[in-house]
Order: C-alpha cells, then structure tokens, then sequence
C-alpha cells in the first residue's frame, strides 16, 4: 500500500480525529481562562452550531465523496496543476502549495464580504451573537457547498501533492476552531503568535458589529495577507470585552442562534452592505488601533 492510498483510506479519520481532538482543547481552554463573558446560554447556541455542522458534513459527503484530497489524487495520476509540471522536493511543494491554497481562502473570504449575493450566505457565520469555538465550524451549507467547488477548482489549477491537501485541511479547521476560541492569551504571546498564525484576539475583531472592523482581518491560519494587502486592524476600538459581537440586524437569538434562523438567514430582507468600497473612513482615534500590534 503506498503513501498516498494509505492517506485517501485515512482521510477522514485524520480529520476527524484532529477536530476532536483541537475542539476539546480549546473548549476546555474557554473554561479554563474565558477571554470574555458569554451573553447566551452554551446549550442552545452549541445544538445550533453543532447541529449545522453535522449538516455541513452530510451535504458534503454525499455530493463530493472523493473530497479535496481525492481531486488532488485524480489531478496527481493525471498530470494536472502546477505542482504536477515542475520538479520540486516534496517538502518544498507541500509548504509552496499550503501557503498558496490559505492564499485562495483569504481572497475567498473577501469576495463573500465584497458580493452582496455571497455576503448574505457568510452573515450567517457573522450573525453569532457570541464568540467561541462552535462560532469556527458555523457556515451556511451553501456557503461550504461554494467553498468546496472554489477548493476543487484551486486544486485542479495547483495540483498539490495529497499530503498538502490533508494537512492543509487539518490547519484549515483548527486554526478556525483556535482563532474562534474565547481564550486569553497573555497580551506578549499573543503579539509573537500573530506574526505566524490568526490568533483570537486578532480574529475577533472581523466579528465586531462596526463594518470599519468586520471589514478586516479575512485571515483564518496565515495572518500575512491582512498586512500585505493593508486590511489588518490589530485592535476592537471598544477592546475586546467591551466589543460587541454579531450583525446589527440580527440582535434576536431565535433569528441568529436557532438551526432553523441560521438555514433561513441568506433569504430574509436585505443585508447591509458588507461590501469593501464601503469601508467606514478610520478616525485618528481609530488608526493607531489599526496600525498597532
């Protein structure tokens, strides 16, 4: 048995095992040492969340049943992508193909913010009324329909080796659950961390209800592109237990944190303009909390 069989037959063990594994870490870390006080109750929000999740997860294996790893697979045996055509060592193709798939991500996560279409399947994510592990894995599923088809298509273009897309996958979902968490991190880790990963505290400010602050920070693992591409903010203008979180339409908790609220949220009214060109003007007050850090 080879390498890259043995990684299609585990597939989703491996995934499984390390969203458990990083999901009970950090929900044991939010009870532990809670960056902020939770305004709603954990049973109904986490059923929702999780239920949603457990949706996301049937949908997509009954439509995609090979997953990414098996496009990366069909386009390895077929000659496809980029990564196919050149001669690389393999450990420079993994960590080349990585850092180029969060790249795709980053710029996918902006175009769900910059089209209003999109933006009113991601508010679902954004309309959570509190912060915290579950918040990571909470997507509309036709939102993870659309990323899946965008991931499919990123890898038929890069055609990365199966092992970059596993561990791509696995980065993916627990820098998500990590940078989700309600976790304090003393304020010097927290500032070495961000030049490497998302951290909370970073993250947690494209959660705030201020379209200035939404409209920033689009990284999940990779925090560079935020700086590169000058969409980094580095602090909440109210800090971060003063923050309040979530949409300003959706204050109602039946609306945003039922199962039922969350499937029929792209399709009520209209949203408020998430799109970029509309980013609030930053006040001198402001621009020392974005620049900072």
């Amino acid at each position: 048995m080879t390498l890259e069989t043995l990684i299609l037959d585990s597939e989703p063990l491996i995934r499984l095992g390390f969203f458990i594994g990083v999901f009970a870490a950090v929900a044991l870390w939010e009870v532990l040492a809670p960056r902020r006080a939770l305004t709603l109750g954990r049973t109904v929000r986490w059923a929702s969340n999780l239920g949603i999740v457990a949706l996301n997860t049937l949908i997509v294996r009954l439509l995609f049943p090979a997953a990414a790893v098996g496009v990366a697979a069909f386009c390895a045996a077929h000659g496809w992508g980029v990564f196919n055509l050149i001669d690389l060592p393999l450990w420079m193709a993994i960590l080349l193909a990585v850092v180029a798939m969060d790249f795709v991500i980053w710029l996918q996560h902006v175009m769900v913010h910059a089209v209003p279409l999109l933006w009113r399947l991601h508010r679902v994510h954004h309309a959570d009324l509190d912060y915290d592990v579950t918040t990571g894995a909470r997507f509309h599923p036709l939102e993870i329909v659309l990323s899946m088809l965008i991931k499919f298509a990123t890898i038929v273009v890069l055609g990365p080796p199966v092992v970059a897309v596993v561990i791509f996958e696995v980065l993916l979902n627990a820098t998500s659950m990590f940078n989700h968490g309600n976790v304090r991190l003393p304020a010097a880790a927290d500032r070495v961390l961000r030049l490497f990963v998302v951290t909370p505290d970073m993250h947690r400010v494209h959660h705030s209800v201020y379209e200035v602050e939404t409209n920033s920070n689009y990284g999940f693992c990779l925090p560079w592109w935020d700086r590169l591409f000058g969409t980094y903010r580095a602090q909440p203008r109210d800090g971060h237990v003063g923050m309040l979180i979530g949409l300003t339409e959706f204050r109602d908790a039946r609306q945003a944190d039922r199962l039922a609220g969350m499937l029929a949220m792209p399709f009520r009214d209209t949203p408020s303009a998430h799109v970029i060109n509309r980013r609030d003007k930053v006040g001198p007050e402001d621009r020392g909390r974005q620049d900072a850090g």
